[in-house]
């Protein structure tokens, strides 16, 4: 045991009496356990182990009470433990579950045995790496997947290099507080660990150490798979007009907006064949707005419950069009894989019967079949290596094996980036060479710049019957009137109803929108009365890009290898926050239209950069050099053997999820690399 743990047995050993009082104070008993009685002394000590600098902030608590400045952030976490699953220790036989009229599994019950049995990868021994591949791929998300595949099945000899783990399913499908789409400041289960892993954020106040658990730190999974692992799995196209902002509207003061180098036209047929080979689920069409489909989607939407109707009548006398949300999720079987069971648990964590269709269980599999493929975890490029002439020749690669450091510099004929917006700009900043002495493709400053990963609008509305079915994902119908032509405004969004909730996330939810207190027997009484009465509605809007919201690195800041770390700086465009304000106007319009008696918006100042599950733009793609870092197959200006396959290529990010465009870029690209030979996994 470590002296920090120490310090924290000791603080808890001294104070128990005290916080046993404080933890009842927030969830007092009544027909239903207190916050004590379902462990929350024992959910504290978990929690103070893994974030012992939170010790100073429960002392304050313990000294002053209620009237801490930290009473809020108390409360609000001994109420994450009440509602979380019980292997966080606070609610024990998960008791609080059945008092709001919550469970994990599907309404009906499991059809089949979970956690079902998922693909294993092809694993390579950093000490069994070969000194050279044809190709080498940094990250196994969505564009990292597709270059492993479409690679792997042209008969190259291929690297996958992941920072993250191949954690099982259980890992990543069970905790309710550690994953990627909770805000409760504890590190997710899909990575990366805290220690050793710092980000900087520059804002008015000047620098700032963050860590992956805080928001700040623009967190995607770092794991095979990367954010596809435990996505919600949204598959929207980009519109015909997300391709061509500046021409449709002029270029905002302040802004760098641009148009694409490519249109919806050019993309059609990659989004029709990210859509068979992942496999999308989906209605009639795409909405207000959406370009020409060529193929219906390959599977039917997900079956939907009563709230979805509601919404619908609601959106009818309102006069909007809705649609069915198009989902990366199976429908029915469909490519050798079981249907979605329709739990409660989908966005943030794995799924456990393998119907939700990322990196992990499609394309690298595919990869992994040919023999051409393997992959190396937990894996860092430090570097792209180059020769005298700066041409990139390879990569060094830095790990930790059985808690030894190693280093390894690995050739290559080809590279392909796809580690994220933020990854993959970093280690472009981090790969200097005396012909570009900025970063490799930084000639005009313009590597890490438009940082854009989506604001989100929304409202919350609260019921007189019940209105939360528990139907999973969740997502079942959306408005697509507004992604553009909302007068006076630049771009927009979708509008969808939101994914189940964990029972923790609707405290959050509820206590945020100001419609449920924070503590005392009328939060408890609150949250058994209004989670399963109250809805949210949110969407993700157009941002206005800017240069100045970008991501650098700072040398005096560095990772455990000792490589300097991503630093984010930037802020808000005006226009961001008028769209964020009518989506938010909208989706409370569209609440009491289906019968809400309470409403509330997100509003409030955005400040800070946009990055997160949805990070884009840092490497923008273009037909000039002097305007964008790489061309419109991914190309790195000036490095025809260097691409590069996430979304930091995207010039603008689209009113909805990115995801489906981040995989038919990724293909249209790999098809140019290896010679347009088409890779269709259904034929």
């Amino acid at each position: 045991m470590s002296r920090t743990d120490d310090d924290v047995d000791t603080f808890l050993g001294a104070n128990g009496a005290r916080l046993l009082v404080l933890a009842d104070q927030v969830v007092p008993a009544d027909e239903h356990p207190s916050a004590i009685e379902a462990g929350a002394l024992e959910f504290l000590r978990h929690t103070l182990h893994d974030r012992p600098d939170w010790t100073a902030r429960v002392a304050s608590v313990v000294e002053v009470g209620v009237d801490s400045a930290e009473w809020d952030w108390f409360a609000g976490i001994v109420s994450a433990g009440y509602y979380a699953d019980a292997g966080n220790g606070g609610n024990d036989g998960e008791r609080s579950w059945e008092m709001v009229g919550w469970q994990p599994g599907p309404p009906a019950g499991w059809g089949v045995p979970v956690p079902v049995p998922t693909a294993q990868p092809v694993v390579t021994h950093p000490s069994e790496l070969a000194a050279r591949y044809d190709a080498i791929v940094i990250g196994s998300g969505a564009g990292g997947g597709v270059a492993a595949c479409g690679l792997a099945e042209s008969g190259r000899r291929v690297l996958v290099v992941e920072a993250g783990a191949w954690p099982d399913t259980g890992t990543l499908a069970r905790d309710h507080l550690r994953n990627p789409r909770s805000s409760w400041g504890l590190e997710p289960r899909s990575g990366p660990v805290d220690l050793g892993n710092p980000r900087v954020v520059t804002d008015h106040d000047g620098d700032r150490v963050v860590r992956p658990s805080d928001w700040e730190w623009h967190n995607n999974a770092f794991t095979a798979g990367g954010g596809t692992r435990v996505y919600g799995a949204q598959a929207w196209r980009f519109a015909p007009r997300d391709f061509t902002m500046a021409t449709d509207h002029g270029v905002p003061d302040g802004s760098s907006l641009a148009d694409w180098p490519i249109r919806y036209d050019d993309l059609a047929p990659w989004y029709d064949r990210a859509e068979r080979e992942l496999g999308v689920s989906g209605g009639a069409g795409d909405g207000t707005w959406a370009g020409p489909r060529e193929h219906p989607f390959p599977m039917p939407p997900i079956a939907s419950g009563p709230s979805r109707e509601r919404l619908a009548r609601a959106a009818s006398a309102l006069g909007w069009s809705t649609v069915h949300v198009p989902l990366l999720v199976n429908s029915v079987p469909y490519l050798g894989r079981g249907a979605c069971e329709q739990c409660g648990m989908c966005i943030g964590f794995a799924c456990p019967v393998d119907a939700k269709n990322g990196s992990q269980n499609t394309l690298l599999p595919r990869a992994f079949a040919t023999g051409n493929a393997s992959i190396v975890l937990e894996t860092r490029a430090a570097r792209l290596r180059t020769d005298s002439a700066g041409r990139v020749v390879g990569v060094a690669l830095v790990g930790t094996v059985d808690g030894v450091d190693w280093h390894a510099d690995v050739d290559a004929d080809e590279v392909v980036v796809s580690a994220g917006a933020v990854e993959s700009a970093r280690l472009l900043l981090n790969s200097p060479t005396e012909r570009e002495p900025h970063g490799i493709g930084n000639d005009h400053d313009l590597v890490g710049r438009h940082l854009q990963g989506h604001r989100y609008g929304g409202a919350m509305g609260v019921f007189d019957d019940v209105v939360e079915d528990g139907l999973g994902p969740g997502p079942s119908i959306a408005t697509t009137d507004f992604r553009h032509g909302v007068p006076g405004q630049i771009g927009g969004g979708i509008i969808a109803d939101e994914f189940v909730a964990t029972p923790s996330n609707t405290y959050a939810y509820l206590t945020g929108f100001g419609l449920l207190p924070r503590a005392g027997i009328a939060s408890k009484q609150g949250m058994r009365d209004l989670a399963r009465r109250s809805m949210r509605l949110m969407g993700p809007i157009q941002e206005v890009t800017s240069a100045d919201a970008r991501v650098r690195v700072d040398p005096a800041v560095t990772d455990r290898y000792g490589i300097p770390v991503a630093r984010f700086s930037g802020d808000a465009h005006p226009e961001d926050t008028r769209a964020r304000d009518h989506t938010s106007a909208r989706s409370a319009d569209w609440l009491r239209a289906a019968g809400a008696t309470r409403v509330a918006e997100m509003r409030g100042t955005l400040s800070g950069t946009s990055g997160g599950q949805h990070q884009a733009g840092t490497l923008r793609m273009g037909t000039d050099p002097s305007t964008s870092v790489v061309d419109p197959f991914g190309r790195v200006w000036g490095h025809d053997n260097l691409r590069v396959v996430d979304g930091s290529v995207h010039v603008t990010n689209g009113g909805v999820n990115p995801v489906l465009t981040i995989f038919a870029t990724a293909m249209r690209s790999i098809d140019h690399l290896v010679g347009g030979r088409a890779l269709d996994a259904t034929h």
